[in-house]
């Protein structure tokens, strides 16, 4: 009996270092016996030349406007619990920009009207919460909210897993971040150190077209709005990682969902469209060493009958609280991105230097990249931009970030002059990860 239980503990240790329980435990290793509470949170400081709204009806996009933010974008506690060694549990919530007291209902009986309470701005969620059933290094089972794999920042969202005081601007515009659903997955690792496979497959709820638009593509889909999720058409999610030399790692992952119209709030809208189907293709990778830390990723999306859902969205934007919808949605969406940064203390004593990165990043998006017969997409949508700064690591865990942003819009060449005012903005931040307790 001993010598089972120590073969399930091994089993549990692999498995959880492979996938781990959340997203959250990726960063960390599995030294734990029972239990441990912990999380991540991100404050973020903001001092810009440009107003609010590109989208204002200048032809020339944003306003010059000097104006400054600060907010707390989020914070995260995570729990993991071992019932035993081979059932457990892993739960994440998120608070983002300071909380919220919102609460929507879906008055049937009133003729579909929308009823809202609003307290304050910001929202409260579920990020993880889940049941993993742990069978061997190669196959797993795991059921509940989970979080979908798609991108770079989705399956490493935490903030040291990026260099600048806020996420990939182009991966967070054309897709949720972070995206969580409920659903079931089946997940592993083939192999053994160098040339090992990770692998993810999900089928969770799928995307709802109410909030499909101009600025964020399908980003604002994302469920989780309602008491009940939308089961009608369910997506299908898939995600492999290899690791074939020391500190690179490379992952594929994709989604696919037949028909998001089935998953609308009132589904007999989109009676006239047809079967719509989301496909998003993705390609991240990251190479890291004592010196160099680098990332790039690629997101492709391609959205069927995207006019006949535009048209649909824009007639009924008046009688939704779906942000986004109120233009039309391109058929095709564009995300790229690379950065690298350069360990200073690697040049040095460990004693004499700091941990410090300077970094550059740059980013290319498009939520318009490109649509159907008759539709027109909006230049101010495409997106060049470029990120450099410094991240100051005072602990492993714990990062001070100071970056300087320039948004080129209307254009995917770099440092090509356009008829729209650039975006520029000078950023501070700190960010952790960690467990508080362990047992």
């Amino acid at each position: 009996m001993k010598h089972r239980e120590r073969i399930y503990r091994l089993l549990l240790l692999i498995s959880g270092c492979i996938i781990g329980q959340s997203t959250f435990s990726q960063t960390t290793t599995n030294d734990y016996e029972q239990f441990r509470l912990g999380g991540y949170g991100e404050m973020v400081g903001k001092f810009m030349d440009y107003g609010k709204n590109r989208f204002s009806g200048t032809s020339y996009g944003n306003t010059r406007e000097n104006r400054n933010t600060i907010s707390i974008p989020r914070f995260v506690l995570a729990l993991d619990y071992k019932f035993n060694s081979k059932w457990q549990l892993g739960a994440e919530i998120e608070i983002e920009s300071g909380g919220v007291g919102l609460e929507k209902e879906l008055e049937s009986s009133e003729n579909g009207e929308y009823e809202t309470d609003m307290e304050q701005g910001g929202e409260v969620a579920i990020e993880q919460f889940h049941i993993t059933r742990l069978i061997t290094p190669a196959f797993n089972l795991r059921a509940g909210h989970l979080i979908i794999p798609v991108g770079l920042t989705n399956a490493h969202h935490e903030p040291i897993h990026f260099f600048g005081t806020s996420r990939p601007e182009g991966e967070t515009v054309i897709i949720p971040s972070t995206w969580h659903e409920t659903g079931l997955e089946i997940f592993g690792s083939i192999g053994r150190g160098y040339g090992r496979f990770n692998y993810q497959a999900q089928i969770v709820a799928g995307l709802n077209p109410d909030g499909f638009g101009r600025d964020n593509w399908i980003s604002n889909g994302k469920q989780g709005l309602f008491e009940e999720d939308s089961f009608s058409s369910p997506a299908y999610v898939g995600r492999i990682d290899y690791h074939g030399l020391k500190g690179v790692r490379i992952g594929l992952s994709a989604y696919y969902c037949h028909d998001v119209t089935r998953n609308a709030d009132k589904p007999y809208k989109y009676a006239t469209v047809g079967a719509s189907s989301v496909t998003i293709l993705s390609a991240d990778a990251q190479l890291k060493n004592r010196y160099l830390t680098a990332r790039g990723h690629i997101i492709y999306g391609n959205l069927q009958h995207a006019k006949g859902i535009s048209n649909i969205n824009v007639s009924n934007s008046g009688n939704s609280y779906h942000s986004g919808s109120m233009r039309q949605v391109a058929q095709n969406a564009l995300s790229y991105g690379i950065e690298a940064g350069f360990n200073l203390k690697s040049l040095f004593s460990k004693k004499m230097m700091p941990t410090i990165y300077p970094f550059v990043r740059y980013d290319y998006y498009n939520p318009q990249e490109g649509g159907e017969a008759t539709q027109t997409m909006d230049a101010r949508c495409q997106v060049s931009k470029w990120t450099a700064g410094l991240n100051w690591y005072a602990l492993p865990n714990l990062v001070v970030k100071a970056d300087y942003t320039t948004r080129q819009i209307g254009t995917r060449k770099l440092f090509t002059s356009t008829k729209y005012n650039s975006e520029n903005e000078l950023a501070i931040g700190v960010a952790y990860v960690g467990w508080f307790t362990k047992k």
